[in-house]
């Protein structure tokens, strides 16, 4: 989830619900601290919501801190790992490469991003999940589609099965296009956005609930659900990928 470090109470029953839901392996958060993403916010808001999180995080950083990165996100997460945090990167988990993005950082068709992109994916199989902070699709008025981060999406098609956003203060889970689902959850605790529901590219909304995106991965099957701050389901499902299948052209 994304979108929810501003120290307040939405923000605490949030990160309640992750430790409380049982061992976590890996925690993504997908970008926002807010307002500016200082120094003095990272430890303030962020530290003190997620700090019990911090060794299993993989971070995404987001456009409300990118201005001052050096100071706050780069800072705080050198702090942590003892290493300069990656403008992106990979990691494996439960049979699944993971593969930490940046939409604030140059993404275009030529960017350096884009080419480490398409060599992390040259392998065949669609066992990746991709995560970032502001998504391609999103049927939320005030956060709207994005189209310039479209060479990250034409770079995984073929080659993965789930992107991860928010920026969106709310739930979104859309049909897959190019084989590739999309979800946006930014309903971590900062105020939430509307949807329009009636976008028939969307499969599942709601943006009257706080929550989180909880899933379960093992060798070739990913469980999904969506989880408000009560700890309700507000929708689930699973999605399959191929470890052998070669990736479209």
């Amino acid at each position: 989830m994304g979108d929810g470090a501003d120290g307040g109470p939405a923000s605490r029953a949030v990160e309640d619900l992750v430790t409380r839901s049982g061992r976590v392996d890996r925690f993504l958060y997908l970008g926002d601290v807010y307002p500016t993403g200082t120094r003095a916010q990272f430890t303030r808001d962020y530290r003190s919501v997620y700090g019990r999180l911090a060794r299993v995080t993989d971070p995404t950083p987001g456009n409300h801190e990118w201005p001052r990165r050096e100071q706050g996100y780069d800072a705080y997460w050198r702090t942590v790992t003892g290493r300069e945090p990656p403008a992106f990167y990979s990691v494996r988990v439960g049979g699944w490469q993971l593969l930490g993005l940046n939409s604030q950082s140059p993404h275009g068709a030529h960017s350096r991003q884009v080419r480490w992109l398409r060599n992390q994916t040259r392998a065949p199989g669609t066992c990746r999940i991709a995560f970032w902070h502001r998504p391609r699709f999103s049927a939320a008025p005030h956060v709207p589609d994005q189209p310039d981060v479209a060479p990250l999406s034409r770079a995984l098609r073929g080659h993965a099965v789930a992107v991860l956003n928010g920026h969106a203060h709310d739930m979104q889970r859309f049909h897959p296009v190019d084989g590739i689902t999309e979800f946006v959850d930014g309903a971590g605790g900062h105020r939430l956005h509307a949807v329009n529901s009636s976008d028939p590219r969307l499969a599942f909304s709601d943006d009257h609930s706080f929550g989180a995106l909880r899933l379960r991965l093992r060798p070739g099957l990913a469980e999904y659900a969506f989880v408000d701050a009560a700890g309700r389901t507000l929708d689930s499902g699973h999605l399959a990928c191929s470890a052998t299948a070669r990736p479209r052209a």
